[in-house]
């Protein structure tokens, strides 16, 4: 995904639109992480944009990391950096980064901020440096340089071909939960193994069920695989939310949430885990580069957990006993944002069911 960074028909749609609020002057700088090298050649910035090399399309290329001495400081070099000491190479000299052995690394581009309003428009590694993982010492590149779902432990074999072989190979896949088109299909397995790897839903019942009553449905969720909040990264973007229903023994839906309809579109009553932003005039606002305050934030912490209350009544007719299905629902952005930008049937976001939880009501 790093290298379809700047591929990715959604982004650029957006920061079309950023460039034209902002007259072109690229106030609100997306490509400085989107395409590093494109942003220091200032190829990826107007007037040049978006007639750029081939470097440049690439964007989040491997010399960018590799050649990183600090913070603002890469580019070409001779001298390519790694995470290992005693690394040889026949095609270039090689030399050990402390630099990529932390987390810390993984922070440049994920977590910003707005730079005119300093409001938070993608915490992951300030989410990460507050939670129990980073507290025991577990790193990004622990769960997302790995070969399966969220630190499957590790990964023994030779990190070039005429390498020694190593107690442990970091992978270059640095799948999160991107399951979109643009993804390759490995990588989409990857990222719905490693969704479904992340939250768990439970379901409880209060009241007392029978034909005619009012009962509440108790479903939490819990984030018991992330090293950071569920969802993350720009999450006024994200959609990820509950569906519930419940249903009696012939089949008859009493009650239903969280479901989408025939363009896409998800039903605005549905419980979900977001980011909202408030614009300059007090309105709530999906556009990030607009933001001058987070008008409400639920999500869930690392190894927390959230419990959302559901009111339902059984019809008098209803055919005991009744059966509640909960799933934890997501994808990488929201259909109907995608369709504003490129038009409708431009481009299809699919759907992770991340965990599901049936009960059968005494």
């Amino acid at each position: 995904m790093h290298n379809n960074s700047l591929s990715d028909r959604f982004f650029l749609g957006m920061y079309d639109e950023v460039t034209a609020y902002t007259g072109g002057s690229d106030e609100f700088n997306c490509m400085a992480c989107h395409t590093p090298i494109g942003t220091d050649s200032l190829e990826a910035l107007p007037p040049s944009w978006p007639r750029i090399s081939r470097i440049t399309q690439e964007g989040i290329l491997c010399d960018f990391c590799h050649t990183m001495i600090d913070p603002v400081t890469y580019g070409p070099s001779s001298i390519k950096y790694g995470p290992r000491a005693d690394a040889q190479s026949t095609f270039h000299q090689s030399a050990f980064s402390q630099l990529l052995t932390g987390s810390e690394f993984c922070g440049f581009c994920h977590d910003q901020t707005n730079p005119k309003t300093g409001v938070s428009i993608q915490g992951t590694y300030t989410e990460w440096k507050a939670s129990p993982a980073a507290a025991t010492g577990v790193r990004c590149q622990d769960c997302h340089m790995t070969p399966g779902p969220l630190m499957p432990g590790p990964n023994p074999g030779k990190a070039a071909d005429d390498g020694p072989e190593r107690e442990n190979v970091s992978t270059h896949w640095m799948v999160g939960g991107n399951a979109s088109t643009l993804a390759s299909a490995p990588h989409r397995q990857l990222a719905r193994e490693n969704l479904k790897a992340a939250g768990s839903v439970s379901i409880a019942v209060a009241g007392s069920v029978a034909a005619g009553s009012v009962f509440d449905v108790n479903v939490t969720v819990a984030n018991n695989g992330a090293g950071h909040y569920l969802p993350t990264g720009v999450t006024d973007t994200r959609e990820m939310w509950l569906e519930l229903t419940v249903a009696d023994a012939a089949g008859k839906t009493i009650f239903h949430s969280g479901g989408i309809d025939g363009n896409g579109a998800l039903d605005p009553s549905s419980v979900q885990y977001h980011t909202v932003y408030q614009d300059a005039s007090g309105q709530p606002t999906d556009k990030s580069w607009l933001a001058t305050r987070i008008l409400s934030d639920h999500r869930i912490p690392p190894l927390g957990s959230v419990t959302e209350r559901y009111i339902v009544q059984a019809p008098a007719d209803a055919v005991l006993p009744l059966t509640a299905w909960a799933t934890l629902r997501y994808r990488i952005a929201s259909q109907a944002r995608v369709d504003s930008l490129l038009g409708g049937g431009t481009l299809y976001i699919p759907v992770t069911d991340m965990a599901i939880a049936r009960v059968d009501f005494p």
